[in-house]
């Protein structure tokens, strides 16, 4: 039913307050996690799932995004008469990613803009949301399967997770309908950081959406919401209620591994975990983290 999908979008044009000082003259995304900025883990994401064009929402200060994945000449020269084969070949692996061009969203006006700021490149397509606070392990396929799902439906995909009653606050919540599939749900309704007593489930929307190109003409229309900014998550609702919009919403239940970089402490946790995770520098990084932690007792 799905036509083939080949455009993703990725919004970052945050401030990233949340990391000030650092943040002050990098860009969140270009914080590393081991020794990739984390916007990379998300385009690497993205071209894996067939998505071979890839539009970067940017804003003010974020030249370097450019930067990280234009090519570097006077590096690659000086890596290659050193004769850094490994180095030469990650650096020039960036590069060769696939399509990649950018944006200006201009004035910050929350996520549903970031996304309205993208319609004259997407055009008449479906297309693919991914947002750089959320990584997904590579070996999960999450995308993929949203794709798989989208092809067998139509309209428009996102994806759920099941959270706590204590995190229901801190996402857009979705009221569903179980289908034959145990992890593929039809969504009723959204909500967008409700509290807890108001939520209509535990299942929240993760930052991976394949979007419906009538998504743009219900952005165009979306009043500012919850924060002040136009919310996604109300375009997407009105999809959801109406289908005569641009077809039905469903929802794929993720229970892989997902790892959170919007905040210091969960980002500091993923570099851990990927780190311990690395072949390279896993085992003797979890060595030394095994006695820190032990060393700790009665520290804290």
């Amino acid at each position: 039913m799905g036509s083939s999908v080949f455009k993703a979008v990725i919004p970052a044009a945050g401030l990233g307050t949340r990391f000030l000082p650092a943040t002050k003259s990098i860009p969140k995304e270009m914080l590393p996690i081991v020794d990739k900025p984390a916007i990379q883990y998300v385009v690497e994401e993205a071209i894996r799932a067939g998505l071979s064009d890839v539009l970067l929402i940017t804003g003010r200060n974020k030249g370097a995004l450019e930067d990280h994945f234009d090519r570097a000449i006077e590096l690659e020269a000086t890596l290659e008469n050193r004769g850094d084969v490994e180095k030469l070949a990650a650096v020039k692996q960036i590069t060769e990613l696939g399509k990649i061009h950018y944006v200006r969203q201009g004035d910050p006006l929350g996520l549903g803009h970031a996304v309205l700021t993208a319609a004259n490149h997407v055009g008449y397509e479906t297309f693919v949301v991914l947002l750089g606070d959320d990584l997904i392990a590579e070996q999960d396929n999450l995308l993929g399967e949203m794709l798989d799902v989208h092809k067998k439906f139509g309209g428009s995909v996102i994806a759920l997770m099941e959270v706590p009653d204590s995190q229901v606050s801190l996402y857009g919540i979705a009221s569903v309908k179980k289908t034959d599939s145990p992890n593929i749900v039809e969504i009723l309704d959204l909500v967008e950081k409700p509290n807890v007593e108001n939520a209509p489930s535990n299942f929240a929307i993760i930052g991976r959406y394949v979007l419906d190109p009538a998504i743009f003409k219900v952005l165009e229309k979306t009043q500012a919401g919850r924060g002040g900014e136009i919310q996604l998550t109300d375009a997407i609702r009105e999809l959801a209620v109406n289908e005569k919009l641009g077809g039905p919403v469903h929802g794929v239940i993720f229970s892989g591994r997902r790892y959170d970089t919007g905040d210091r402490v969960s980002y500091l946790k993923t570099v851990v975990e990927l780190a311990s995770e690395r072949a390279d520098i896993g085992g003797e990084f979890t060595m030394w983290l095994k006695n820190f932690v032990g060393n700790l007792n009665g520290k804290r």
